[in-house]
């Protein structure tokens, strides 16, 4: 995904303020060997970009000024704490080489066919929306897929029941290697099986 950007020789709150009633966006880009820049994006495009999944979880394209594009990832996004507005962004320059650490979303999928709803009128619960994960930047996913067709009323689903990209690692926190990702409730809980058990019972 590409977008464009503006080198700004300006810098402090002051500009910062002037640069955001203009209708633009000031940033940074750092990372890599060379040294951080000062860049300043159109407001409207930026706004509208980070509404896209894609935005917050792959490699951009970078240019500036109209220069040859950069790579770079998506790091940090300030917001207005009550306006629909950016008030700076954060990117990170992207080698090749070296390994990118960054959170990915997860992509439920099938959950409506699965036995747990079909079957059992369960509701099942994301746990988690993201994945922190380790990678190349040519592994780096959009997203991640956790296939819920096979899912059974009361079960669960962790991360060692999905299978990761390839070259795609878990960042481990707190030591949980195994988060839970998804869980199918049963409506009525262990009542409505305390009283089939009592009806299998009496039969």
């Amino acid at each position: 995904m590409k977008f464009n950007a503006t080198a700004r020789s300006v810098q402090g709150s002051s500009a910062s303020r002037r640069l955001r009633r203009a209708g633009r966006v000031p940033a940074i880009v750092y990372g890599g060997k060379a040294a951080p820049l000062n860049i300043e994006l159109d407001h409207n495009e930026i706004f509208h970009a980070l509404r896209k999944e894609e935005f917050h979880a792959s490699i951009l394209q970078m240019q500036v000024d109209g220069n040859k594009a950069e790579p770079v990832l998506l790091r940090s996004v300030q917001w207005h704490a009550y306006k629909p507005q950016v008030l700076h962004v954060d990117f990170q320059r992207v080698d090749a080489s070296q390994a990118l650490h960054t959170k990915v979303p997860l992509h439920f999928i099938n959950g409506d066919e699965s036995p747990a709803v079909k079957l059992s009128n369960a509701i099942i619960s994301h746990v988690v929306t993201e994945l922190e994960i380790t990678c190349l930047p040519a592994a780096l996913p959009q997203f991640i897929e956790v296939n819920l067709a096979d899912l059974l009323g009361g079960a669960s689903v962790h991360l060692a029941d999905i299978k990761l990209p390839k070259g795609v690692s878990y960042v481990a926190h707190g030591g949980d290697a195994n988060p839970l990702l998804a869980t199918a409730l049963v409506k009525g809980g262990g009542a409505a099986a305390d009283d089939e058990g009592e009806a299998a019972a009496e039969a």
